[in-house]
């Protein structure tokens, strides 16, 4: 890397910071950050959040001086999905990612409002194209674990994050497609009319949760993969296996030596289909010749899957099979590893760094490149990074060969396609990212292929919410009760936000708290301790409105119990806290209230009829056949443990066994369970015979085998058109079932569009086989040139940095902090405070996770010093010799010294001031 690189990306770390979550990135930087940098950068998101992961994760990049990171960065950004920042990186132009800059403004003023209309799930699928993988996933475990409006801010985050130019439009789209009112508000250039709808909750949001249920392994065990036992070899279950037709079908083009896309059901053995293809490019070079295979595996679980099933398979042939995984890359050479194997099974970040750091000289060292779950190359993917190296290679009129180009998934979708002409659009980009010719789907041995994949019968269901809803009663009066109290403190508070109309127990009142809060960080008045009091005020007021709001949209999908418990849980929370009085205040308002709310919610006439459904669904399925294996899939991980804990107290279903599985990512204050834990559940479920139903979220992403199963229910639970094929086809025995049980119609409705738009691309990619395949290469060629020159034409805006002094206030209290003149940038992506009258302003206490990393120890979190605020402002670390504090700027205002104006940064990134490099010398003065 260039001098002149470094000094750009030291320019633009401000575009970075605001945009990179660190952590989605980190698997793919394994060459060059060891397990102690990741421990600290993971433990800085956790504790700080995205934007201080960044800044760390910017300050562990810089100090590099290995060969090829810049590029292995690159190739990160592009392999977790990046792409708006990859380009603008590797451009040095962030005109796009600026232009968003004005919805993010918006957004951030609209976040109250968004947190208190909208459903995460009800949109999520649809913004999945505009959000990384994870954070799909992230936001679905918030809404499990803390309820709806906490999903909501989580996905206003992600949003403010999103590097993706469309992202403000298909927000729009989203909103009006699912009839939310709070598109009124969002307001979307370029024509786009607001579109009057109804209540976001009351609608059933579509999880867009990445519901990839990785194909299953399905040559776990060769002999369970579509082929009869006696079709096996007896003698070693990874030998010699007898192929059905439809497998041969599917692999015929690639054995031609054709880029293929295999497109075929989930179950139906593509994995199978890929050895077949494997074990024919390797044998076909003559002596003295040899071929070399890559097969791509997204994740860790389908990796080490992968790795086993080609590695007992191809070494009784006399091949060498190894793996790379971003676990394992940094221990290993990856050059030599290339080298001396026959096949090797990578996460695709790891050829995407090697590339950029030239370890790999080029895509022409391999012969086969085979891509799993090849629908994701899009975007900023790794695996679309690798296309775009392999592209630049083929339009470059490079003399190097390629690879051919094999592509497994059980849907390429359609994307936001209406009809079968867009989708054919949709599809065609996919062939030409992937540098395909054909499509193979089976068509001459479909029957056959029926046998072995079940498709379930699909049933839906209305169900109707409570008449009357007494639980709702006593809590909104609780809110009514507080906002009073909040209006007593801030007559103005109406003017916080524009959002009207709001009712309790929605996304839309959510986003009003969160607008209120927004509002009251840059609230001013001439006596600045009364601005203090006021505030600070406001947070708590605030905040205990939120809880209630939590509840009450618990309460409306599972039982008044769980949103009760959920609530007392909060209560305890604040009174082990500091409790002040305001505080104790609406403690005491809420208990007097509990003995009302306990009857309430253990009136028997008070059951949720969504579950009474359920209930009925259970009884009626078990009855039929006792031997029933269900899985049940709910939006969050709050409601898999209430419908556990529903089904376990339910003496109806005392015939059921419930196991629960819940996806490995974490949340700031939640973990998930781990790969072992879910194995664990799994083999209960599969093997042990120890539950008979699953409950589950969205393991998207993870590689885990679900078992067969002959029921699957579907509460308030729908995605895209990809996770519909993927979510039916877990319901694989003769004569399985999948129900969708919602109180939502537009839910239905969004079910049947998926179906429509599964028809749509099964049309579409009829259409396509009939092509000339030589004018369909020319097409490909044709989109390839012009997505290049797109890639190519980007140019470079540097912000400006902002010399003028200016004040930093904390977030909460205003109280004054610092000058910005007092920051020192440490290894440029820390920000620490210089001066001992700062370390008067906060107070500090041992961190709950201290750790070391690198030239960091984290050993204590740092809060507001001033009476009853105690605001969350970063953390102490030892830094080399040095102990520092390490400040969040999200937590902060800054003003204006000259102008008294005050804004609000969620990310360092975004704050164009002048910063100075930490220098030691400072400290001694």
């Amino acid at each position: 890397m260039t001098t002149e690189q470094r000094r750009s990306l030291l320019a633009f770390q401000d575009y970075i910071r605001k945009t990179l979550d660190p952590t989605y990135i980190l698997s793919y930087m394994a060459p060059w950050f060891g397990e102690e940098e990741v421990q600290y950068i993971q433990a800085e998101k956790n504790n700080k959040g995205p934007m201080e992961a960044a800044t760390l994760f910017l300050k562990f990049l810089l100090e590099l001086q290995e060969e090829g990171w810049f590029r292995g960065f690159l190739d990160a950004l592009d392999h977790a999905g990046y792409s708006g920042l990859y380009e603008a990186i590797e451009s040095w132009d962030f005109k796009k990612i600026e232009k968003l800059e004005e919805y993010r403004l918006l957004l951030k003023r609209l976040q109250p409002e968004f947190k208190t209309r909208i459903i995460p799930t009800d949109i999520l699928s649809d913004l999945s194209e505009c959000l990384i993988n994870q954070e799909c996933e992230e936001i679905l475990q918030i809404c499990s674990t803390k309820g709806m409006m906490a999903g909501a801010e989580k996905l206003v985050e992600c949003l403010l994050r999103s590097d993706k130019e469309n992202w403000p439009k298909t927000l729009k789209l989203a909103l009006e497609r699912e009839r939310n009112k709070f598109s009124e508000l969002w307001t979307v250039e370029n024509g786009i009319k607001d579109v009057e709808t109804e209540d976001l909750e009351d609608k059933m949001e579509t999880s867009d949760i990445q519901i990839f249920y990785q194909e299953d392994p399905e040559c776990q065990n060769l002999s369970e993969n579509s082929c009869p036992p006696s079709e096996v070899s007896d003698t070693n279950l990874y030998g010699p296996f007898k192929p059905r037709n439809y497998q041969l079908e599917l692999a015929l083009p690639a054995k031609k030596g054709k880029n293929t896309i295999i497109c075929a059901p989930t179950g139906c053995g593509k994995t199978l289909v890929s050895i077949l293809i494997c074990e024919h490019h390797l044998k076909k070079f003559p002596q003295g010749q040899k071929g070399k295979v890559v097969f791509f595996a997204n994740q860790i679980p389908l990796y080490e899957q992968q790795e086993s099933i080609f590695s007992k398979y191809f070494e009784r042939l006399g091949y060498r099979v190894t793996g790379i995984s971003g676990a394992t890359a940094e221990n290993v050479p990856v050059e030599q590893i290339v080298e001396n194997n026959d096949i090797i099974i990578l996460t695709p970040q790891i050829l995407v760094n090697n590339l950029k750091k030239g370890t790999i000289p080029s895509l022409s060292v391999f012969t086969l490149m085979i891509f799993d779950e090849c629908h994701n190359t899009s975007k900023q993917h790794p695996y679309n990074m690798i296309m775009f190296n392999y592209l630049d290679q083929k339009l470059g009129g490079s003399s190097g060969p390629l690879p051919q180009v094999v592509g497994l998934t059980a849907s390429v979708g359609v994307g936001d396609a209406k009809d079968t002409d867009e989708a054919l659009d949709y599809i065609c980009k996919l062939c030409a990212s992937l540098d395909a010719s054909v499509i193979a789907t089976v068509k001459d041995n479909l029957e056959e292929l029926e046998q072995v994949v079940y498709k379930p019968q699909k049933f839906f269901r209305k169900v109707e919410s409570r008449i009357s809803d007494k639980f709702k009663c006593i809590i909104a009066q609780l809110m009514r009760d507080t906002e009073s109290l909040a209006k007593r403190i801030c007559k103005d508070l109406e003017n916080f936000s524009q959002i009207q109309n709001r009712e309790f127990g929605t996304q839309k009142y959510e986003q009003w708290i969160v607008t209120v809060q927004k509002a009251c960080m840059v609230f001013q008045m001439p006596d600045k301790d009364e601005e203090s009091r006021i505030c600070k005020a406001l947070f708590l007021y605030t905040s205990h409105l939120r809880k209630y709001n939590d509840a009450l949209i618990i309460s409306e999908h599972a039982r008044m119990k769980d949103a009760l418990d959920y609530l007392k849980d909060f209560f305890s929370n604040v009174r082990a806290a500091g409790f002040d009085e305001i505080e104790q205040d609406l403690t005491q308002r809420f208990e007097e209230k509990l003995q009302e709310l306990e009857s309430v919610s253990r009136d028997p006439s008070n059951e949720n009829p969504k579950l009474e459904d359920l209930r009925f669904i259970l009884q009626e399925e078990y009855h039929l056949n006792p031997e029933t294996i269900t899985i049940l899939f709910v939006k969050t991980r709050a409601l898999v443990d209430a419908l556990k804990n529903w089904i376990e107290g339910n003496p109806k279903l005392s015939f059921l066994k419930p196991g629960i599985l819940t996806g490995r990512g974490k949340t700031n204050q939640n973990t998930g369970m781990t790969l072992p834990a879910q194995k664990c559940i799994l083999d209960a479920f599969k093997v042990n015979g120890d539950h008979n139903i699953l409950i589950a979220t969205s393991v998207a992403d993870e590689g885990i085998d679900i078992a067969h199963c002959n029921l699957v229910i579907l509460y308030e639970y729908v995605g895209n058109v990809i996770k519909m094929i993927q979510t039916r086809g877990r319901g694989r025995a003769r004569g399985s079932k999948c129900f969708l049980l919602t109180s939502n119609a537009g839910v239905i409705e969004k079910e049947q569009i998926n179906m429509y738009k599964e028809k749509m691309m099964n049309d579409s990619i009829l259409r396509l086989q009939t092509w000339d395949e030589a004018v369909f290469r020319e097409m490909i060629l044709h989109i390839q040139t012009h997505e290049k020159l797109i890639r190519d034409s980007q140019e470079k805006p540097k912000p400006v940095p902002d010399k003028e002094n200016k004040k930093l206030l904390c977030g909460k209290c205003k109280a004054l902090v610092c000058y910005t003149a007092d920051i020192r940038v440490i290894e440029e992506c820390h920000y620490t405070v210089l001066g001992d009258a700062f370390k008067e302003c906060f107070v500090s206490r041992p961190h709950p996770k201290p750790k070391k990393f690198s030239n960091f120890e984290k050993r204590a979190k740092i809060f507001c010093a001033r009476q009853n605020c105690s605001h969350d402002w970063g953390i102490h670390v030892k830094y080399k010799t040095f102990e520092i504090p390490v400040i969040k700027i999200e937590s902060f205002v800054v003003e204006d010294i000259a102008t008294g104006v005050q804004t609000l940064y969620s990310k360092w990134k975004d704050f164009h001031f002048e910063k100075i490099p930490f220098d030691p010398a400072e400290m001694s003065k």
